[in-house]
This record gives structure tokens, sequence and C-alpha cells, in this order.
């Protein structure tokens, strides 16, 4: 084991719901830079790139907390037939 490794950032999977790892995200996107990140955010292998995946990530957190109630009340599709009279 490399002497550096024991002075790296922790590895991490990055988290929409965490809102620390959001505000780190939020400011890479500023600045351009992980520079300031206290992690190094790992890539499962069946994604493509990390920026990606963070995009996708809070792409479904915000969408989830916007339409959280439309959600939990599904609407009918098509509307219900009307019984015949005669």
């Amino acid at each position: 084991m490399s002497r550096l490794e024991f002075y790296s950032r922790p590895l991490v999977a990055f988290d929409a719901h965490s809102k620390e790892h959001r505000e780190i995200y939020y400011r890479f996107v500023k600045e351009a830079s992980w520079g300031h990140s206290p992690y190094r955010f790992i890539v499962p292998e069946d994604h493509g790139d990390l920026i990606t995946l963070i995009q996708r990530q809070m792409i479904d957190y915000y969408l989830t907390k916007e339409f959280k109630s439309v959600a939990e009340k599904p609407q009918p599709k098509i509307r219900p037939k009307r019984p015949k009279n005669g």
C-alpha cells in the first residue's frame, strides 16, 4: 500500500439525498474543480461517468421532490365507462 493512500480523500458513493453531497456538486459546477471536495466520489461499473451519474441522481431527486404528491395519488389513465341506460 502506498503512503499516498493514507493521505488521500475517502471514497464515497454520491447520494443526492445528502445536502452535503449536493453542495459539493454545486461548488464543482460553479468552480469547475473537485479541489474543495473532502471526498472522491466513486462510479459503479454500470454507469458511464461521474458527472452523468450525479446529474441523473439530482434530476431524480428534485423531480421526486416536486411531484411527490402526484405520484402518491395515481390518476386513472382512461375515463370510466358510463352505465348504459336502457
